[in-house]
Parts: C-alpha cells; structure tokens; sequence
C-alpha cells in the first residue's frame, strides 16, 4: 500500500505554514510527516510547524525545484525504508510543504521519475496557498506563482474576511482562467479533508463537468466539440501562459489503447505538458477506475480505486501545459478512441505517423 504524498505550495507569505499548523490537529491529518523545504542557510519554517506524529523533516540550503530536489528524493526514499522496516511509525501520509520560490513541476517530476518513491508513495494532490490580499500583483510580477496556481487540484485563499468583495471576486474569477477546475476553499473554512484525495479523483469528478460549463459560458471565445466524447480548450487571459485542455469520452478504454495515447502525446507534447491527470474506465477493470497521473513526460505508477466516486464513467482526462497544441491533443484523442473527427487519420494512421495531423505544430 503506497503512503499518499501531498505538496503544499504558493508563493512567499500565503500562509502555507499558518495552515499545515491548524490542519495538522485535525485527525484526519494523524500519523502524518511533514517535510519542510526553506531558502538560504539558516532554516526557520521548521521551527515553526507543530511536530506531527513522525515529526517535521527539515531540507534547507536551497529550493526543493533546484538544489534540493536530491536531498527530497533520498529524506523520502530513507523514510519509506524506514516505515517498511519498523525504524519508524506507520505512516498514513506526507505533506511537503514547498519554499515560497518553488516550481512544483520538477518536484513532481522528480517523485514520479525515482523507481523506488514510485513504488512507496502515490501523488495524492497539489495544494496551492494564495494570499488575497495580494494575489493579483503576485499572479502579475511572477511566473513561479502563475506555475504553483496552474498545477493546484485546490486552491487555499488566506485573508478572504481582510478582501474587498469586488477585488476577491476578481482573484477568484482569474484564478479561475489560471485552474480551470481547481476547487477554491477559504482557509478559515478549510478542514484537514481538503488536503486529501485532491487530485485524479477530483479532476475526474469534475473534468466533464467544467469542461461542460466552459463550453457554454464561452463558446463565442473557445473552440469546442459537442457530443460523445466532447473535449475544450481554455485559453487564459491576462497574459497566463497555461492552457487546459479536457478530454472526455463514455466508452471504457482498452489497456493497450490507453498507453498507445498517453505514449504519443508525452512523446509529441511532453515538454509542454505541466500536468495529467484524470480517471479511467479501462475495458478490462471497468468498475475499479484507472488514475492517470503526469508530468512532463514521466507517467505515475498506475493505481486502481476500489470504486467510482460518482455515477459518471468513461474517460475524463486534464491536461495543463504551456503553448499546448489543442487541436492536435484534441485530434490524438479523438484517433485513439475511434471519435470521428474530420479530416483526422485514424489510430494505426497516427502511430505510423505522429504527424499526420493537419494543424500538428512544429514547434513541439
């Protein structure tokens, strides 16, 4: 049994520490280590988080999305030993709690990549901490805090009772275009439950039914496809650099076809693939749903969940990305689960030639 991983991020002064403190008392959140990640020599956040059961683990000298990424692999490859061989507790999960100034894109990367962590941990979710107070601002000067929202399965506001209406609707509408998708919860509201089963289960609750939503609130902006298996692309405004694009289809979906597709659009779109995630119905376990978990072109160890969260099967996949080709992820989808799309070849045309379809950009 794998220990869930959750990462806690956001930019410097959100109140990620202020959160995992309260959350950390709740129950739900016993027999949980927590790892902090601090900038420059002389770590302080550590000293700061109330001890959990297994205590609070402390990677200073660096960021965890640079120089700190070896010494993060080898604290939770050593944990695991651990756990494994009775040195500590039983552990229910870990919750990572990122420097202001991290990407999370490589620290995930780097846990999906590591054989050994892979089999130890599944990534269970991003949580994402902004500040309303000064979120806009932040969103504008920088990129590291647009890649810690566009990556988030939830979205933490801290300071909302401090916010103007008007100026908390506008950050909520924004974040919005920046995580499609992406719950957002108020921190004074929030309970230790937020922080779990945040990722594919929630993407694929609610995949289909923002994509749904989008397509009708913006289909004078937005190009989209209505019927079995629609999908839609949501580009962002105010200059986001992310796109998100939803994937859908209500025919369970053959092992082999699966990974035929998650290979090709890793090996055309990997470098502009943030995330992946999703649930799917596979034609051979159709009643336990597959989570699909990405990033970059690393794929998560498959899991099975034990049921469906909701009466909704099929496919429901999420992909986020920089400067993502929409048509062509659209048109691959549409070839590997045999949805006739004009002028696309279909799945053997495809795999003979990634290329063959029309609008495929070259700047891949």
């Amino acid at each position: 049994m794998r220990i869930p991983l959750t990462l806690v991020t956001g930019f410097l002064g959100a109140g990620k520490t202020t959160l995992i403190n309260r959350l950390l008392r709740d129950p739900a959140l016993s027999d949980t280590a927590v790892i902090v990640n601090e900038f420059g020599e002389v770590g302080i956040d550590h000293l700061l988080v109330e001890e959990a059961s297994d205590g609070v683990i402390e990677l200073s000298d660096g960021c965890l999305c640079c120089t700190v990424r070896g010494a993060l692999v080898d604290t939770l490859v050593d944990l695991a030993a651990r756990v494994a061989d009775g040195r500590a507790a039983r552990l229910k999960r870990v919750v990572i709690e990122t420097t202001g100034l991290a990407d999370p894109v490589p620290v995930l990367q780097a846990l999906a990549a590591h054989a050994q962590l892979a089999e130890a941990f599944s990534i269970d979710g991003v949580v994402t901490v902004v500040d309303t107070l000064h979120g806009d601002g932040t969103l504008d000067e920088y990129e590291e805090a647009r890649r810690q929202v566009a990556v988030a399965d939830r979205l933490v506001l801290t300071k909302a009772d401090q916010a103007q209406p008007e100026a908390l609707a506008q950050l909520e509408a924004r974040l919005g275009e920046f995580a499609p998708g992406a719950e957002l919860v108020d921190a004074g509201k929030a309970s230790a439950t937020m922080l779990i089963d945040c990722s594919a289960l929630d993407a694929g609750r609610r995949a289909a039914r923002v994509a749904h939503a989008s397509q009708h609130d913006h289909c004078h902006d937005h190009p989209h496809h209505h019927g079995d298996g629609c999908d839609h692309v949501h580009r962002h405004h105010h200059g986001a650099p992310f796109d998100t694009v939803f994937l859908s289809g209500e025919a369970p979906m053959p092992l082999a076809v699966l990974e035929g597709f998650l290979d090709l659009l890793r090996s055309q779109c990997g470098n502009h693939i943030l995330r992946l995630k999703g649930l799917v119905e596979t034609a051979e376990t159709p009643e336990r749903p597959l989570v699909v978990q990405g990033v970059r072109q690393i794929l998560g160890a498959p899991r099975y969940l034990e049921r469906w969260p909701d009466g909704t099967r099929g496919v429901r996949l999420v992909v986020i990305g920089t400067s993502l080709d929409a048509e062509y992820v659209r048109g691959i989808f549409s070839a590997f689960t045999g949805q006739a799309r004009i002028d696309t070849p279909d799945r053997a045309a495809l795999q003979e030639n990634p290329l063959a379809i029309a609008g495929y950009s070259t700047g891949f």
